[in-house]
């Protein structure tokens, strides 16, 4: 009988033991394929809508099927932008400096920069992408395309406008000035033929000169730019195909079939601003490219930051920031003029910075005015020999001294009787 009791409860013990370890084990989940559903031993709840990494495109799980949906906004004009990707770069180049709000002077001016000029050319060389070097709109292109800075529309009066609802469309952009490219996917891919970057020789850019009186210092930095393309005017302000000479020369010839004897003049060019984009934004991206500064020695560089903040360009003064919102050649037609009013403003600018300080102080001279020094001197004139003053005195009065006749001197006495 105590054999079977102990056999009764050691079954006993092997049942319970089992029991725990199925218990213990994970539930796991069988997807039927036939019907689609899902069957598990417990309840299973349904999984949330997840936000892709991607903007253009959300994923919905359900169950073990992954469903990627395209964003609707792609399909035509997006009503809304999100704001731009933090990117690495912006972390690893702080380097934007903004102007102080609360600055006690302060100056707005716009400036023109032609970039085939020896003084721009860093920002407009090279034209084509090499070695991995690429030029200032080119960087700007491939960032819009890549959604990781903000640009925006420029106005009517050609001037700036960085409100959210003026942000620009890169799909725009592309079909506003007739760019061709291709979507992939969510992604727009464009040739490097295909970007316009020959055509982008000026730059406009807006210059805030300030004083700041919390650190004392005077400052003049760009804090934003905006390119400039310009082709032939075809009479077509958003077509720029490129200029056919043949259909140029037949257009210039007469109804007797004889050549214009005007050849090779000048054509009028057509400038389109594109874009306007904040400094601050693109500083981190522009610390990374390094641009050649010099003709003759091609080991000197610098970023494209350092070219802005040191104030290397070289433009012209098209407008000051007035009450009027004017530009300078609405107000003076004559180029005579226009000229002479951009050299005053620039006279005007450098009146200031060098009537804010002082007039520099010579510490030379203020050491020879000390009193210890004037001490000094006067200690050396004591201390002279006496020897060398009496002899000082004697020469003095040699020269002092009538010079003595050639003739011998009579003296006539008189005599008495």
């Amino acid at each position: 009988m105590r054999h079977i009791a102990s056999a009764i409860a050691l079954a006993f013990g092997m049942s319970l033991l089992c029991g725990a370890s199925v218990m213990a084990q994970p539930q796991k989940t069988r997807v039927s394929v036939k019907t689609n559903r899902t069957t598990s031993t417990a309840p299973v709840k349904p999984t949330a809508t997840k936000k892709a990494d991607d903007k253009d495109a959300s994923t919905v799980q359900q169950g073990s099927a992954t469903v990627r949906k395209p964003n609707a906004a792609k399909s035509g004009t997006p009503s809304t932008i999100d704001p731009p990707s933090v990117d690495r770069a912006s972390i690893m180049f702080p380097s934007a400096v903004d102007v102080p709000k609360d600055v006690s002077w302060r100056r707005d001016i716009y400036r023109s920069l032609d970039l085939t000029k020896d003084e721009n050319a860093p920002l407009y060389f090279p034209v084509e992408p090499k070695d991995g070097q690429v030029n200032l709109f080119t960087l700007l292109f491939q960032l819009l395309n890549q959604d990781k800075i903000p640009a925006y529309k420029v106005k009517l009066d050609g001037l700036e406008d960085f409100s959210k609802e003026n942000r620009m469309h890169f799909k725009e952009f592309l079909d506003d000035n007739g760019i061709d490219y291709e979507i992939q996917g969510m992604s727009i891919k464009v040739e490097s033929v295909d970007v316009p970057s020959q055509y982008v020789t000026r730059l406009n850019i807006k210059e805030t000169t300030y004083y700041d009186q919390n650190t004392a210092t005077f400052h003049s930095r760009v804090t934003a730019i905006c390119p400039v393309m310009e082709k032939v005017d075809n009479n077509d302000f958003g077509d720029f195909d490129d200029y056919d000479e043949e259909d140029q020369e037949d257009q210039d010839e007469d109804s007797t079939g004889a050549e214009p004897t005007m050849k090779n003049e000048p054509l009028a060019k057509k400038a389109l601003p594109l874009f306007w984009v904040r400094l601050e934004d693109i500083t981190s991206y522009l610390s990374q490219h390094m641009v050649m500064m010099s003709n003759y020695n091609n080991a000197a560089k610098c970023s494209m930051a350092d070219f802005f903040d040191t104030n290397r360009y070289k433009g012209t003064i098209f407008m000051t920031t007035n009450m009027q919102n004017k530009v300078l050649q609405e107000q003076f037609a004559n180029p005579k003029d226009l000229m002479k009013e951009q050299e005053r403003i620039e006279k005007e600018l450098d009146d200031f910075e060098s009537h804010l300080w002082e007039t520099p102080v010579d510490s030379a001279e203020l050491a020879r005015q000390d009193s210890i020094a004037a001490l000094g001197k006067s200690a050396k004139k004591a201390k002279t020999p006496r020897a060398t003053r009496t002899k000082e005195k004697t020469q003095k009065s040699e020269k002092s001294a009538a010079p003595k006749s050639a003739s011998p001197r009579v003296s006539v006495r008189r005599q008495r009787h």
